[in-house]
């Protein structure tokens, strides 16, 4: 796994060095606390990650905290997060999540996966994501890119997101957990793309099922 980490990294860093994904930077931003990693997943569902930190930023500097969010106006919230998929949706859930983190949680988010996927809307992508960025606790949250990805690779051959976050965890030592997902989307985004995957110029192509199966003679 260490070997694929790299050579992602590699691979990115010389084509054209990728932007941090919204949850890296919502880990590193000053204000980067588990409540706003949780609000800020909640919001990336659907989302593109640019819109994603916009959105949060902005809502951020008016709910400072869950008790704030949980006493907002939903047309005001709704507002904020206009621009992004769903707002009429996710607006609603933010402010009943936060109401749920302030009253019953005293404010704190929970930092395991049990209590985490109690919460409306927060499935085990969204609190593995929480405990990763913003408990640095190992998980491996399986998105989209991390499904995509895993599969083209042959690390599994699954047909589902949870699927394939059982069989990683099986797999993958867990020392290498907490970097899987913020190296998987960044890789999803920028090279082993859903449709035309950057395969000229991918350094691990050489161990990738789908790279030998559509070479092929």
């Amino acid at each position: 796994m260490k070997r694929i980490l790299q050579g992602m990294m590699k691979t990115m860093n010389s084509v054209n060095p990728p932007r941090m994904t919204a949850l890296r930077e919502l880990h590193e931003a000053e204000t980067g606390g588990p409540f706003s990693i949780l609000i800020g997943t909640i919001l990336s569902a659907r989302t593109k990650d640019e819109s994603t930190t916009k959105v949060v930023k902005v809502l951020f500097s008016k709910y400072k905290n869950s008790r704030d969010l949980a006493n907002a106006k939903l047309k005001d919230v709704e507002k904020i997060i206009k621009s992004i998929g769903f707002y009429h949706v996710k607006a609603k859930r933010i402010i009943e999540v936060a109401k749920i983190i302030d009253s019953k949680y005293e404010g704190k988010v929970p930092d395991n996966l049990e209590k985490l996927v109690e919460l409306p809307g927060v499935g085990r992508k969204t609190a593995n994501c929480v405990l990763v960025y913003a408990f640095d606790k190992p998980a491996i949250p399986v998105d989209i890119h991390v499904h995509r990805i895993s599969n083209r690779l042959g690390l599994v051959e699954t047909k589902t997101p949870e699927e394939t976050e059982m069989e990683l965890m099986k797999k993958i030592p867990k020392k290498f957990w907490l970097e899987i997902n913020d190296t998987f989307v960044m890789y999803g985004q920028n090279i082993c793309k859903p449709i035309s995957p950057m395969c000229d110029v991918c350094k691990i192509k050489k161990n990738c099922k789908y790279y030998s199966t559509k070479n092929v003679s």
